[in-house]
């Protein structure tokens, strides 16, 4: 199951489990500005590409929740993309 991980992985910005935010396949999450602009749709991490994160239904987060792991690089994302 995905984690649905709290925050870009780039820019810490909060990405609540509906948000539109990008993941590769290691889970890696960037919101869409990040994975999208800086990125180019290219996993800083791992050199994957990165696909739309599933939206999990509302009905669901109860029984399973989304992750409060926060990951965040804080050199950000734009040397690892160049």
């Amino acid at each position: 199951m995905l984690e649905l991980r709290p925050n870009c992985e780039c820019c810490n910005t909060d990405l609540p489990p509906d948000a539109a935010a990008m993941i590769c396949s290691f889970e890696c999450t960037f919101c869409r500005d990040c994975g999208e602009g800086t990125l180019k749709g290219v996993c800083p991490n791992c050199g994957g590409g990165l696909v739309a994160r599933p939206i999990r239904p509302a009905s669901k987060l109860g029984k399973y929740p989304a992750s409060t792991k926060r990951v965040f690089k804080a050199e950000g994302c734009a040397a690892a993309a160049e």
